[in-house]
């Protein structure tokens, strides 16, 4: 469904912030992108979707394909209308309307108001609880609240692959654990989804396949129940020893990337 080939990034024409990216997403599949701050994560979804632009970015190299279609350096909202959706960092939503009129916005491209409402009835069955929380201000919602409202804004596009972008960041872990079992639901759905994640657990639980990121390069990737046991990732990003035990940070931080990774 989606294909990027050894994609390069550059930011204000002068840093090089992707360096050779590939990596696939398969029909109906779910893929996680993984890596610490700064390794390229973010800029790799923003490139796919079309808004680097606006970071004063551009897709300097390689190509990317949805549907066997190019869409380098095509317009994101013609992206968005061919089924693929990015759904930002930072809880993004109009915080001075209600939760209903937030996704109304998302499905603007509806011909008809029957559409429309068929369209809202889906995201309510999606995403029930904001199916209760239709009349409440977006502002006043918790930052869980919020991040299923962006979600259920992206569904109102009726998308066929979804850009996600650190969907647990800043949240409680109860709040965490409702957040993804509705993207567990949309994938039984048949949503194919492409998440940038930090919790490295979480991703991985719901993911077929994964990709570690380091310096705009992916290092490291494999099917997700690879990833899980493999040793670097175990210490690196879950905070594991090899028995399971849990590592302080002060061991964690001190940890330093296998040769082989690069190789």
């Amino acid at each position: 469904m989606l294909e990027l080939l050894n994609v390069e990034v550059l930011y204000a024409d002068v840093i090089l912030a992707l360096k050779g990216v590939s990596l696939t997403v398969a029909p109906g599949g779910c893929v996680a992108l993984l890596g610490a701050n700064g390794a390229g994560k973010s800029t790799t979804l923003k490139a796919i979707s079309g808004v680097i632009d606006s970071d004063d970015g551009r897709v300097s190299g390689g190509s990317i394909a949805f549907e066997g279609r190019a869409i380098r350096g095509h317009d994101t909202a013609n992206i968005v209308r061919g089924g693929l959706v990015h759904v930002m960092e930072g809880r993004r939503v109009l915080p001075h309307m209600t939760v209903e009129q937030n996704l109304i916005i998302g499905g603007h491209m509806f011909p008809s108001a029957a559409a429309m409402r068929r369209a809202l009835d889906g995201v309510y069955q999606a995403i029930p609880r904001l199916a209760d929380l239709r009349t409440r201000t977006a502002g006043y919602l918790s930052g869980g609240e919020q991040q299923m409202l962006v979600i259920g804004r992206a569904i109102m596009a009726e998308p066929k692959l979804m850009l996600i972008d650190e969907p647990s960041l800043g949240l409680a872990p109860r709040m965490i654990e409702e957040v993804f079992a509705v993207l567990h639901r949309l994938r039984a759905q048949g949503l194919a989804l492409l998440i940038v994640e930090q919790n490295t657990r979480v991703a991985l639980e719901i993911a077929d396949y994964g990709y570690v990121m380091e310096g705009g390069r992916i290092v490291l990737e494999g099917r997700a129940d690879e990833l899980s046991a493999n040793e670097d990732v175990r210490e690196f990003y879950l905070g594991l020893d090899r028995e399971g035990g849990r590592k302080s940070f002060r061991e964690v931080k001190h940890y330093r990337r296998r040769k082989r990774w690069l190789g």
